[in-house]
């Protein structure tokens, strides 16, 4: 049955000596482990990348919403024009019945 403490840890290598010097006393300041600074760190990083993912979708969204809105009735015809377009197409069957015949 594997626990936290049956678990390996994390392989922490850094190429650059003064690197890991620098993080490790980062996390001692903070009161965490390497890895817990790391991770962290590496957590915070993705969830800003979200936000600002997720920031340029909703910018994204508002300007097609925007687009759609600046054309009424592109997507929905009124009843006005469907009656119109109604009209039209009976007329068009009309006038191919009378050359059919």
């Amino acid at each position: 049955m594997n626990t936290m403490s049956d678990t390996k840890a994390m392989s922490l290598r850094f190429p650059d000596p003064e690197q890991r010097a620098a993080i490790a006393a980062a996390a001692k300041q903070a009161g965490v482990s390497m890895q817990e600074y790391i991770l962290s760190a590496a957590y915070d990083r993705a969830t800003d990348v979200e936000r600002r993912f997720m920031e340029g979708f909703r910018a994204s969204m508002a300007r097609s919403g925007a687009a759609f809105a600046a054309e009424p009735g592109t997507m929905d015809p009124g009843a006005e024009q469907r009656a119109a377009e109604q009209k039209a197409l009976q007329e068009l069957d009309h006038q191919e019945r009378g050359h059919a015949a």
